[in-house]
């Protein structure tokens, strides 16, 4: 009777755990993330009544006897399978699909989770909100840009921290230009881009003494000057062998007839205009004309001249013009208009800028056309280009007088069709994007699949902003929990290796989402019915084995 009374007991025992492993997987049915456990039972040690024997020549072998002592739980396995995964709607709620652990950080060690409710705090870090703890991240992505800090793997989410402004560096342009069309207008320029010559105010006119103009400070002069530079309409340089001397006396009209002068009656004309000065050739087609002027004083009066020359129209076979938005170092807008024109040799064009918007503080003539950009006769692709020139514009703006700022131009990959082509019809070329852009702040962030997170600033620049580092174990199962959700390394569990989403069994991030519990209701109802069952049948062994122990004390009564 002794066998029985304790096997029951351990049975009772055995069932109990059993009971307490489904009660806590069903007071955790609705816990993020939460691995339902189950448990597994073994047998005792047997003691051996009679050993087995081996078949003799004349009698067979025997089993062994043995009377067992019990139950025993052989282990509480937590169930790693993934649970399912409903939207939030929160960005940075994160649920995990496949194998691996969010890290967080307590200060003093990693602990791993699978629960990625989680937020900004104060300093801008992403934390699990409910203990602290500070999720970690791998990788450098995002230090280039400021945003997380070398040797520090906290993920910082830079709502402290604006977005500085980034000049143009590259504008890429494509499109076809055509190849048959034809233009044919005569090239205009207009002096000043943004300013027209006035005095006191009101628009100036040809009388209008260079002295009393507002673009002129007072002072003296003494061998004061303004030269004329450029080109004439077939490329060839201007020679100003005379500059026209400029005192107190000196008229618009002087510096219009001076122009006219180095222009030659066969170049251009140039002419007063509603306060500015215009220079218009005398014939149509590809013109490379283009004019500067500077002024020269060691007296102390000054003269500002203009930056460029802005082209109203431009003289080509065909012109495209194209328009887009750029940036100065400090963030401010410019509009680039430019155009690309079709020169009279075969297969071959010039990007020119017509004008810029903003305060230009100068722009030389070299540095604003991009010549002989080529291409293929027979394919059309773009095959380079045929000078020395560099595809590039070079300006000097006026916040950075100092710094000018030089912008690529991308035609394509020569040979390829992936950029500018040549091609008959119509010219469809335009600029489709470029680098720069202003100062902003951090809106809005969201997470992908790979764990990167991703920052959409005010300026409607989106930018990476940091990976979330994930992690793998060699056993999950022997992860120790220590309560929250939080687990960590065990003897058994391996080390951890750290990793990304979507590389080596990680699995992928849901952003806006949270992994339910797998703790199934109706399987853990099972299981306590089971557990009650045998915890009953245990129940029912020892009141037996008591009844009969109970009977055969009364035989001696």
């Amino acid at each position: 009777m002794s066998f029985a009374l304790s096997a029951g007991v351990t049975g009772l025992q055995a069932h109990q755990k059993m009971i307490d492993v489904a009660g806590n997987n069903l007071a955790n049915v609705n816990t993020t993330a939460f691995k339902a456990s189950r448990i597994t039972f073994s047998e005792l040690l047997s003691e051996t009544i009679k050993k087995a024997s081996q078949p003799t020549s004349t009698v067979g072998g025997t089993n062994p006897q043995q009377m067992g002592t019990g139950v025993g739980v052989a282990g509480i396995t937590p169930n790693t399978t993934q649970g399912n995964i409903v939207n939030t709607g929160n960005p940075l709620d994160l649920a995990l699909e496949g194998k691996g652990y969010f890290v967080v950080s307590d200060g003093q060690q990693d602990i791993y989770t699978r629960a990625g409710a989680f937020a900004v705090d104060a300093d801008s870090i992403m934390v699990d909100p409910s203990t602290g703890y500070r999720v970690q991240r791998i990788g450098s992505l995002g230090e280039s840009d400021g945003f997380q800090t070398a040797g520090d793997s906290d993920l910082h989410v830079p709502y402290d921290v604006p977005m500085p402004a980034r000049l143009t560096s590259q504008i890429v342009v494509s499109g076809n230009l055509s190849v048959d069309s034809t233009f044919g207008t005569v090239q205009t320029q207009l002096l000043s881009s943004n300013a027209t010559y006035t005095s006191s105010g009101a628009t100036a006119v040809g009388t209008t003494l260079i002295n009393d103009l507002d673009q002129t400070t007072s002072g003296t002069y003494s061998s004061a000057t303004i030269t004329v530079s450029g080109y004439e309409h077939d490329g060839t340089a201007l020679v100003d062998g005379t500059p026209l001397t400029v005192d107190g006396t000196t008229t618009l009209d002087d510096l219009v007839s001076h122009i006219n002068t180095v222009l030659g009656a066969t170049n251009a004309t140039a002419s007063l205009d509603n306060g500015q000065i215009r220079i218009t050739d005398v014939s149509s087609g590809y013109s490379r004309s283009d004019v500067k002027l500077a002024f020269a004083n060691s007296g102390t009066a000054d003269w500002t001249e203009p930056a460029y020359f802005e082209m109203l129209t431009v003289g080509g076979d065909e012109v495209r013009s194209v328009n887009i938005k750029t940036y100065d170092s400090q963030g401010g807008k410019h509009v680039f208009s430019g155009a690309f024109v079709r020169t009279d040799t075969p297969n071959t064009w010039d990007m020119v800028l017509t004008s810029i918007t903003g305060n230009i503080n100068e722009i030389t003539i070299a540095n604003r056309r991009i010549e002989d950009i080529t291409f293929d006769a027979t394919n059309g692709y773009y095959t380079g280009l045929g000078g020395s020139d560099p595809a590039e514009f070079v300006i000097n703006f006026a916040q950075d007088p100092s710094n000018p700022q030089t912008i690529n131009i991308d035609f394509g990959t020569i040979g390829k069709l992936n950029g500018l082509t040549q091609f008959a019809g119509n010219s469809t070329a335009v600029t489709k994007d470029q680098d720069g852009y202003e100062a902003g702040n951090l809106s809005t962030v969201s997470i992908n699949k790979e764990g990167i997170v991703i920052g959409a600033f005010s300026n409607g620049i989106k930018k990476d902003i940091g990976a979330i580092k994930i992690s793998l174990f060699q056993n999950a199962s022997g992860l120790e929990s220590v309560g929250g959700g939080y687990f960590t390394t065990s003897a058994n569990s391996g080390e951890p290796v750290a990793t990304q989403a979507m590389t080596g069994g990680a699995g992928s991030i849901h952003g806006g989402a949270l992994e339910k519990s797998n703790s199934d209701v109706a399987t853990q109802f099972v299981a306590m019915i089971q557990a009650q069952n045998g915890f009953q049948a245990n129940a029912r062994t020892i009141r037996v084995a008591n009844d009969i122990l109970r009977e055969l004390s009364n035989l001696i009564r």
